[in-house]
């Protein structure tokens, strides 16, 4: 699992064994989880954060969306 970014409280990654899916990141933060397509950058699941959370959430997703597609492809690609 790699870890592709920290941001205050979030974790933000990807699974190892996860190449056949579109390039996505996971975001978690103590027993909270979602998971966001990163082209274009869409909310695909959420287990638990608010929809304010999410909010903040996804603009750390956009403003690091170029890093998070690089790692993606680097990682997985390679």
């Amino acid at each position: 699992m790699p870890t592709v970014l920290r941001s205050g409280p979030y974790r933000l990654y990807f699974y190892s064994r996860e190449p056949n899916e579109p390039p996505h990141i996971h975001v978690d933060r103590e027993r909270f989880s979602a998971k966001f397509w990163l082209d274009p950058v869409f909310l695909a699941r959420n287990l638990g954060f608010s929809s304010v959370e999410l909010g903040r959430i996804e603009a750390i997703v956009v403003g690091n969306q170029e890093q998070m597609l690089e790692a993606w492809r680097e990682f997985h690609e390679s």
